[in-house]
């Protein structure tokens, strides 16, 4: 069994870190701060207690998985390691430096990966003499929890190297979709109008925060209303891949960012992790209440998700992957409640298209367009999961 090694002691890095050992692995974690690597070494004990106090795994199983996992502040520990995941922060010229660096410690046949959600592949790749064993895989955090992982061959990585890191988290236990290198993959992509769409209605006082909030959760079926999850997510990190996203489409205006989220992040606003954001989590304050009114919340509702299902055919129209791992990585990626291909059945191909013309009819932007996939199906009377 392949050695790992993780480069990042933070919350991702030290769950991908756990993921491994618990498949097995010797796990090898690097962090040039050293108290980084003793905060991750003290959580990932007081998780695997907390798994053995609820008797979801026995002492032994406990022990021998922390036992796996080795804490080191000097690259020169990868030596031996099969596959190297970095992840650390979302910066291209240093996720480079790292990875060049790393070509000069690491056996000829080791796969490098990076964990990134946002930034190219390939540019990543092109730091390295052997471009070709290089590719992302891009795990969701807490990266023990979620099923959903993201394989992303580079345009220079070679076709083995990608069967092999699929196979290989595919025996970590995860669901692994595959997804072409272009911005976002294909949540983080697919998954903006979630909060596009939301922040535009309110910044057009359609609606209020919690109105839309319980639209999406009570009508649409969502786990969490668009403002909560921008909350929980945190709203600096939301909103720069958001920029990310709209900045790598050359300003597409379909991902445009909203101001009312960049405010809240440049007012400290970030959500639970401070206190406020849509909502106010201080202690006793009041929760707004939803107006619960049903043919709001449907127009709210249907607008929202239109808007999905559009980016949605748009990634199977320009073949960022699969319609079945597209599908797959928006239920088990960000727990949607039915795949949004499937939903456009559902609601009918030619509706959609109707809905987002209206759109387009109303507004004049091309933030509204329908994508050629949706018209072509409507033309000719197709489905997605049809014959």
């Amino acid at each position: 069994m392949i050695k790992i090694g993780i480069i990042g002691a933070g919350s991702m890095g030290a769950g991908i870190a756990q993921v491994a050992s618990t498949a097995g692995h010797e796990v090898f974690v690097f962090d040039s701060n050293p108290v980084a690597l003793e905060r991750a070494q003290a959580n990932l004990l007081a998780i695997l207690n907390k798994l053995a106090g609820k008797g979801k795994i026995d002492d032994r199983t406990a022990k021998a998985i922390f036992g796996r996992v080795f804490y080191f502040s000097d690259l020169a520990a990868f030596g031996e390691t099969g596959l190297v995941i970095e992840a650390i922060i979302e910066d291209l010229a240093v996720k480079k430096a790292v990875f060049k660096q790393l070509e000069g410690i690491v056996s000829a046949d080791c796969m490098l990966a990076t964990n990134t959600s946002s930034l190219s592949v390939a540019a990543i790749a092109a730091a390295c003499d052997r471009p070709e064993r290089v590719l992302g895989i891009h795990f969701f955090n807490p990266a023990p929890l979620m099923q959903l992982v993201e394989v992303v061959p580079a345009i220079q990585t070679s076709s083995d190297v990608a069967k092999q890191a699929k196979l290989l988290i595919e025996s970590w236990g995860k669901l692994v979709v595959l997804a072409k290198d272009t911005p976002g993959f294909i949540v983080n992509r697919v998954a903006r109008p979630f909060y596009g769409e939301a922040l535009r209605i309110l910044e057009e006082g359609i609606a209020d925060v919690a109105t839309i909030d319980w639209a999406m959760t009570e009508l649409g079926g969502f786990r969490m209303g668009p403002f909560t999850l921008m909350d929980f997510i945190g709203n600096d990190v939301n909103y720069t891949v958001t920029e990310t996203v709209f900045q790598s489409f050359f300003y597409d205006p379909r991902y445009k960012p909203s101001f009312t989220q960049k405010r809240l992040s440049e007012a400290g606003w970030l959500g639970k992790k401070t206190g406020r954001g849509y909502y106010d989590y201080s202690e006793g304050a009041e929760k707004p209440v939803a107006k619960q009114d049903a043919d709001m919340g449907e127009v709210i509702f249907a607008r929202i998700l239109v808007m999905l299902i559009n980016e949605a055919a748009d990634g199977l129209y320009l073949r960022i992957a699969s319609r079945d791992d597209i599908d797959l990585a928006m239920t088990k990626g960000v727990n949607y409640p039915k795949g949004l291909l499937q939903w456009a059945d559902e609601i009918g191909i030619a509706n959609c298209v109707h809905m987002l013309d209206a759109l387009q009819a109303e507004y004049l932007e091309d933030r509204y367009r329908c994508s050629p996939l949706l018209r072509k199906m409507a033309k000719a009377h197709q489905t997605f999961y049809g014959k």
